[in-house]
């Protein structure tokens, strides 16, 4: 009898490399998003740009949204090499754009083709993933990644603060792009064999591909229209008529966001229809519940509790600890990995409730960052759980798509979670009392119930098939990778 060998691990020799080069790109990536959110201030008080603040991350946002949705259909196409690259140069150049930017605006130009860049990147890795390693092994994978954000969004905002202080705050920017530049140099010579599938289906090619590039741009310039509007309206001095032409575009925005987003999804997402559709959506609802209730702790914690902002950031990386322990908790589960959506749905729903009822009751901090960890644990251990599910629900000819479907419910889901979050806070606020922790606990329950909804699409998804790889991936897979 001959033994079954035992499945690739993600560190085997053939493998190493290019695991590492993808950890690489993604800890690259989250170190610049938590670099550029500290340098800013610097930014923006020596270039006079206080007016445009916001429109520097609206910007990245809008160009990331573009990016991902144009990385899918060229993925699907021709494979994740070509992506990968324009990526990695969009983003080394809008690195270098900033760094060396002579007034406000040519920094916002310069974050627009990062995020352009982070766009093809996020989508082309995703294939990457889905491509050149073992099914068994991408949870691993999707493990590593997400804890390659851990250490950025601890240490990332302090080195920055140091940089910006005894450098100068160009060098948050031009430090950076070396090191995107290095990780692509480990990766590429990892994945030239890795060329177009050999079935390119359609989706990605003609008129179809096309119409998804146009449906992209929709869904980014309305967005963009939205956020950019907000901000206006938010500033002091505006007209009657300003207002109410402010108002309108952002209602055109939103509509341009409805009427482009389904054709960008797989069908029926926004209905959670069984299987892929459901993993999606329940990817896009706990990003809201999570990244909205995320945004509000630090001002609980030093408005309501009198903590200072330092202690309240704690809370922040212990969120950021538990979500690395979660994702390496789904590398371990043996049962199968669509329950893992339900359970880590389940596990966001009761910690936002418990944070909430916690605050009411001025429960110790240390009982509050505990939550909060689990809170982020639930998140480490849906989102890989996704990811995984995602790439092996997909055919070849589609894990592009549906990888850039995966970004766009992350994105659209935090972006919505922060500013529903935002809005009801303005809504329930008193200015007279603006410590009152009735407010933030009622924020946070509000936001639980999209955590509960995501138990909801998590058991329609769990009513996909059983993941796993076909007998025609698992050939794909052999030999894939050089030495």
């Amino acid at each position: 009898m001959t033994d079954t060998p035992a499945p690739e691990s993600a560190m085997a020799a053939r493998l190493r490399p290019l695991t590492f080069g993808l950890i690489a790109i993604i800890t690259c990536a989250a170190f610049e998003a938590m670099a550029v959110a500290t340098a800013m201030p610097a930014v923006a008080d020596e270039l006079d740009g206080e007016a445009s603040y916001g429109l520097a991350f609206s910007m990245y946002l809008t160009a990331s949204l573009l990016g991902t949705v144009l990385a899918g259909s060229w993925t699907d196409r021709r494979g994740p090499r070509p992506a990968l690259r324009v990526g990695m140069a969009l983003m080394i150049a809008g690195l270098l754009l900033s760094g060396a930017a002579p007034e406000f605006w040519v920094v916002t130009a310069g974050r627009a083709v990062s995020g352009l860049g982070g766009g093809f990147l996020i989508v082309a890795v995703y294939v990457v993933i889905g491509r050149a390693f073992p099914a068994g092994a991408q949870p691993v994978v999707f493990g590593w990644l997400s804890a390659a954000w851990v250490v950025p969004s601890l240490v990332g905002p302090f080195v920055a603060g140091v940089v910006a202080e005894e450098l100068h705050w160009r060098w948050v920017f031009l430090g950076v792009a070396p090191l995107v530049a290095a990780a692509g140099v480990v990766v590429a010579p990892r994945i030239r064999s890795l060329g177009p599938p050999a079935d390119p289906g359609t989706g990605g090619t003609g008129g179809a591909g096309w119409r998804r590039a146009l449906r992209g741009l929709g869904l980014s310039g309305g967005v963009f229209a939205v956020q950019w509007a907000v901000i206006r309206l938010a500033a002091d001095g505006n007209s009657a008529a300003a207002t109410g032409l402010l108002a309108a575009l952002a209602a055109v925005g939103l509509a341009a966001v409805f009427i482009t987003l389904p054709g960008l999804l797989p069908r029926g997402t926004l209905r959670f229809g069984r299987g892929l559709p459901s993993i999606i959506g329940t990817r896009g609802l706990v990003n809201v519940a999570f990244f909205g209730a995320e945004a509000f702790i630090p001002l609980m914690l030093v408005s309501a509790r009198g903590v200072d902002a330092s202690t309240a950031g704690l809370a922040l990386s212990a969120g950021a600890l538990g979500w690395s322990a979660g994702a390496f908790l789904q590398t371990r589960v043996g049962f199968r990995r669509q329950w893992l959506l339900v359970a880590g749905s389940t596990l966001l729903s009761l910690t936002l409730g418990g944070f909430a009822l916690a605050s009411g009751a001025q429960a110790p901090l240390p009982v509050l960052i505990l939550i909060w960890a689990f809170a982020g644990m639930a998140m480490g251990m849906t989102l890989s759980s996704t990811s995984v599910l995602v790439l092996s629900l997909s055919p070849k000819a589609e894990q592009g798509r549906n990888s850039a479907s995966l970004q766009i419910a992350d994105q659209l889901g935090g972006v919505a979670g922060t500013a529903g979050a935002g809005t009801l806070f303005a809504l329930l606020r008193d200015p007279s009392a603006p410590g009152r922790v009735e407010v933030f606990v009622a924020i946070w329950l509000a936001l639980c119930l999209f955590a509960a909804a995501g138990i909801v699409s998590g058991l329609r998804g769990a009513q996909a098939p059983k993941a796993g790889p076909t007998k025609d991936t698992k050939k794909s897979m052999e030999g894939t990778v050089p030495a």
